[in-house]
């Protein structure tokens, strides 16, 4: 599969914010078969890149100074100006944790939570464009926001990014939609006010592609993560829900084969 071209104004990184990021590597590279690469810059704080045949995929790093979430998977979407993106967001009611930065000649990011109360992070590329891959064993394959407030998460993304949606439900007991930019359907917002645990906020949630799902939930275990979700058949693919031994959730989904 080629390298993946990242839409400006769609998701295009994740990464894990861990409390002890060297003692999750082995789990992810046992379950993907990924590779790290631990930056020698001390400005990077020993952040450590996923590769998988030599493209990155995600990252890793510790908590940052006056952010409480940790052990949790973070979704960044691409723009074009970062510090305008955020300027745009602040005027819709985003809340803003980490101004607009440059990171080396990485690019420049931030980090703000939603008018519907999720932490999103925002990326403006130099060097680093964003994952490589998409869509197969060990790389992202999807991104999904679960909102205690759906119409505002919605209205929010089309005022800062300009999506549009196509939705899928709009009952009571499934309310979701999907985000489209340029043609391309990127990510997906689903109305979860009615089961989210108490004291669980509005997040975003990253799917990792897997060639078998239970045979990935298997691995999981023996590896020391836990299932969350068990596996379930799904019109995308054969999906559960699990976390890393230090808890951090995040999604598998099998790959589905297109003629």
């Amino acid at each position: 599969m080629p390298a993946k071209e990242n839409l400006v104004d769609a998701p295009c990184w994740v990464d894990l914010t861990s409390s002890d990021p060297t003692s999750v590597v082995p789990f992810y590279t046992g379950l993907f078969g990924w590779e790290a690469d631990v930056s020698p810059e001390p400005e990077f704080g020993g952040y450590t890149t996923f590769t998988k045949n030599g493209i990155v995929v995600a990252g890793l790093g510790s908590q940052p100074p006056g952010i409480s979430a940790t052990n949790v998977w973070n979704t960044y979407i691409a723009s074009a100006d970062a510090e305008s993106t955020v300027a745009r967001a602040a005027d819709a009611g985003w809340q803003v944790l980490i101004p607009a930065v440059e990171i080396g000649d990485q690019g420049t990011m931030a980090l703000l939570v939603d008018a519907g109360g999720a932490a999103t992070g925002i990326w403006e590329a130099d060097q680093h464009h964003g994952y490589g891959l998409w869509g197969e064993h060990g790389t992202p394959v999807w991104h999904e926001q679960f909102t205690r407030a759906y119409r505002d998460a919605l209205k929010s993304y089309e005022t800062v990014f300009g999506w549009t949606y196509g939705v899928l439900g709009d009952t009571d007991e499934f309310r979701y939609s999907q985000g489209t930019v340029a043609g391309e359907t990127v990510a997906g917002i689903m109305d979860a006010a009615h089961f989210l645990p108490d004291g669980v906020p509005s997040h975003w949630r990253v799917y990792f592609g897997v060639d078998d799902t239970d045979a990935a939930v298997a691995a999981v275990v023996e590896l020391g993560g836990t299932v969350v979700d068990a596996p379930e058949d799904s019109p995308f693919g054969r999906i559960a829900g699990v976390a890393d031994p230090l808890g951090a959730r995040f999604q598998i989904a099998s790959i589905v084969q297109t003629p």
